[in-house]
């Protein structure tokens, strides 16, 4: 390993990554060694790691280098291998274009879940295809203290109950899962998302994601959001024939969410970089035994 290693940091909408440059998959980066990047008191803090690698390069994603030429090898703060993240999706096409590797426009990227769709506009959001959405039928009910609520089951490639509430503040804190039934509903715990209404398909959410608490921006979450809207509005796109699209504003921004009649979803948001140095990997190695 290098004595060196270069790192930037982004977020989308506060849902913030490390990122680590690595065309060639040179790099070595075990569970441990992302956990400590990802510490947000001993290491440079993040909701995940982004690790750019070009598709050719890394064995889960050769076989999808004809398609998209780099890789978003994502991993959550604890290390874990996700398949995908629709903010850091953003953060790492920002991060492409930013490096020269890409500009404006379509693109393709490479992930766990696929080869997604990205559209870089000339005014700097990134939109990003997000696939379809899963309706498993089944009524399921979000408590928090001594209130319970109905809730939509969506599944977005990760499951989601989402509840219309009155004030997002009956949310409670979110430190802790909100108990759902029944329990067979999400036999692998769920992300849960509260929602208000701002306005003609405008909404607000807050969010329990599994495993982490509450965070400040899910983007499966505000897919899974604009889908039950939609479905409460009368306005489910299949059936209308028209797409449906909503504002939804997460606690570290805002994002746009448009169903199309076939049933693919797109999410449009900011994405930024607001640093980039490099590590000691020295430090790196201490720091991972």
């Amino acid at each position: 390993m290098s004595t060196r290693i270069a790192f930037l940091k982004g977020h989308g909408t506060e849902n913030d990554f490390v990122i680590i440059p690595d065309a060639e998959n040179v790099i070595d980066l075990p569970p441990a060694a992302v956990a400590a990047l990802c510490d947000r008191r001993a290491g440079l803090g993040g909701d995940g790691l982004l690790h750019v690698v070009r598709s050719a390069a890394h064995p889960e994603a050769r076989a999808m280098a004809a398609e998209a030429e780099w890789f978003m090898d994502y991993r959550n703060g604890d290390g874990s291998v996700a398949e995908m993240c629709g903010n850091g999706v953003r953060v790492f096409a920002h991060y492409l274009q930013r490096a020269g590797h890409v500009t404006e426009g379509d693109i393709a990227v490479a992930t766990r879940g696929g080869v997604k769709t990205v559209h870089i506009a000339k005014e700097g959001d990134i939109t990003v295809g997000m696939g379809k959405a899963l309706l498993p039928e089944g009524d399921v009910t979000v408590s928090v203290g001594g209130r319970s609520w109905p809730a939509r089951n969506v599944n977005m490639g990760n499951p989601h109950a989402v509840a219309f509430v009155e004030d997002l503040d009956h949310a409670g804190d979110l430190y802790t899962a909100p108990p759902f039934s029944p329990a067979s509903a999400y036999p692998d715990g769920v992300n849960v998302e509260f929602v208000v209404d701002r306005g003609l398909r405008h909404v607000a959410l807050r969010v329990h994601e599994r495993g982490s608490g509450e965070t400040r921006s899910c983007g499966t979450g505000a897919c899974a959001v604009a889908v039950a809207a939609a479905r409460r509005d009368g306005a489910d796109p299949a059936v209308t024939g028209t797409p449906a699209t909503y504002t939804v504003d997460v606690p570290g921004g805002r994002l746009v969410i448009t169903e199309r009649p076939d049933g693919e979803i797109e999410m449009t948001g900011p994405a930024v970089i607001v640093a980039e140095g490099e590590i000691d990997a020295g430090w790196l190695e201490t720091a991972t035994p």
